[in-house]
């Protein structure tokens, strides 16, 4: 990998990508292919690199028209395999309607038509220019209904090896392209000349601060979530106790620079994707587990807190429309814990994070001795699933579609997947609030990702991708959208960025 040594005199780079995530790789591999000579700020050590990234399932989400274009990003896919899939189709339409549905309407519509136009193009380039190598998400993102594998959810490919796997595609993909990159850099403002241009990052790193010059800068350091200050302050109250899913180096370093030469906030900055973590988790991302302290097949059971008590709709939709609201949603319950709720019916279908030995959870053949060995109130949790079983109807269930075999008669309802909970052993998995990034940033200009001011008017020099960007979510998040919006507004970004220095 290309760096800057001690006793090197650096030359002046065309762009500096801050941060060395998706968004940011993307970008700098972006600049490259625009003729740009980039340098690369990661803010962490070689051995914490990738920011969030990392810790993702990488999924991505984007809009495609059937088989034939998941076999444009998978050639290697067999015929045997096609036989077994169904894949089914995800037009734009429908990834829009997500999009502004999640979001309460909220969504920048600028940013989405830039997102969902570029979101198919942005994969086939990462394969093609990048590296990158994708599969389908037979673990994660599909049942088995009638002999068949059917995907679900409008998010159905990963990158090869998961958030790891593509981290290490991306870093392998910037060394093939000759891109420098500075460990230990912490981007800790930005510079500007007399006519507010971005003119370079000024750094912290162990041997104090430097001033770094460029033609441009892209920011793309993620959101302020391991921030336990920030955090509070704009989300609220009790967000202090929220384990942190991802890397503890996104701390809002890159938003706080931006906004102190006079880029515009924008977006949703008391919310956040947050999502059923582990109760014992630690309280930053654990590199070998990954993302596998998360939580996410409880459509196919019950939630409740320590009385026993139900508190949302597990089956209000699918899994991906769910997940990243539901997290906020357990923190307020006494303790920040919830308990997600199986029987022998569901808990074959259970990801494989479920079966990790890292996992708080108990086993029992009664619901008395399951409530008491998980410190649930016993007689609150009894009548819960009393009241539950007797709401339950007769119905067809499918767990890849929403099938509207719900409940009856009870407060919150199950809306879809409602099987009465009545096949022991039953099983229980104690969660908290595992926060994955926030929502609030920068306002940007969609189809050149440059940051705007006060007034509305690009910041010369200066561009943003990735999480640090608001506007795109409000409320809750389309799984897979944020490595895709990432990946599209960095390579955005990175193309603008360079074309602006170098012409053309």
């Amino acid at each position: 990998m290309l760096g800057i040594g001690e006793g090197q005199e650096a030359a002046v780079p065309d762009v500096i990508v801050v941060g060395a995530g998706n968004a940011a790789i993307c970008a700098a591999l972006a600049a490259r292919e625009g003729g740009a000579d980039v340098l690369v700020l990661e803010k962490a050590d070689e051995a914490e690199r990738g920011g969030n990234t990392f810790f993702t399932g990488g999924g991505f989400r984007f809009p495609y028209n059937g088989l034939a274009e998941i076999r444009g990003l998978i050639p290697d896919l067999s015929d045997a395999e096609v036989d077994r899939i169904e894949v089914g189709s995800y037009p734009a339409s429908a990834m829009r309607d997500d999009l502004f549905r999640v979001t309460e309407g909220h969504a920048d519509p600028t940013l989405v038509d830039h997102l969902i136009e570029n979101a198919y193009p942005t994969a086939q380039w990462m394969r093609e220019y990048g590296g990158m190598r994708w599969v389908l998400m037979y673990s994660r993102q599909a049942y088995e209904v009638d002999g068949k594998l059917r995907f679900w959810g409008g998010m159905i490919t990963e990158a090869v090896g998961g958030g790891a796997g593509l981290s290490d595609s991306l870093f392998a993909s910037m060394e093939r392209r000759g891109i420098a990159l500075r460990y230990g850099a912490k981007a800790q403002g930005l510079v500007t000349d007399d006519r507010g241009r971005v003119t370079g990052v000024r750094v912290k790193t162990v041997d104090g601060f430097e001033n770094i010059s460029a033609g441009a800068v892209i920011l793309a350091a993620g959101g302020f979530e391991a921030n336990v200050e920030m955090r509070t302050r704009y989300l609220g109250a009790g967000w202090e106790m929220a384990k942190v899913r991802g890397t503890r180096h996104n701390t809002g370093d890159a938003i706080k620079a931006a906004l102190e030469i006079g880029a515009q906030s924008c977006g949703h900055w008391s919310s956040a994707h947050a999502v059923a973590w582990d109760l014992n988790a630690p309280s930053t991302g654990n590199r070998r587990i990954g993302d596998l302290y998360q939580k996410h097949s409880y459509p196919l059971g019950l939630i409740v807190n320590v009385h026993g008590e139900r508190f949302v709709d597990e089956g209000a939709d699918l899994r991906n429309y769910t997940y990243a609201k539901y997290g906020r949603e357990i923190l307020r319950q006494p303790h920040s814990v919830a308990f997600q709720i199986f029987d022998q019916q569901t808990v074959g279908r259970l990801r494989d994070e479920y079966r990790i030995k890292e996992v708080t959870k108990s086993e029992a053949m009664t619901l008395p001795e399951l409530a008491a060995d998980m410190g649930i109130d016993v007689g609150g949790f009894v009548r819960t699933i009393e009241a539950y079983n007797n709401a339950c109807r007769e119905g067809t269930y499918d767990p890849s579609r929403l099938d509207g075999l719900g409940t009856v008669g009870i407060d919150p309802p199950k809306s879809n997947w409602a099987l009465p909970l009545d096949q022991p052993p039953y099983v229980a998995f104690a969660v908290t609030c595992g926060i994955t990034f926030t929502f609030g940033g920068l306002r940007i200009e969609a189809k050149s990702a440059q940051v705007l001011d006060t007034e509305d008017r690009p910041i010369p020099g200066l561009y943003a991708a990735g999480e640090l960007v608001g506007g795109l979510f409000y409320h809750n998040y389309p799984g897979g959208t944020g490595l895709m919006a990432g990946a599209v507004f960095g390579r955005t970004a990175g193309a603008a960025a360079a074309k602006a220095v170098r012409g053309g």
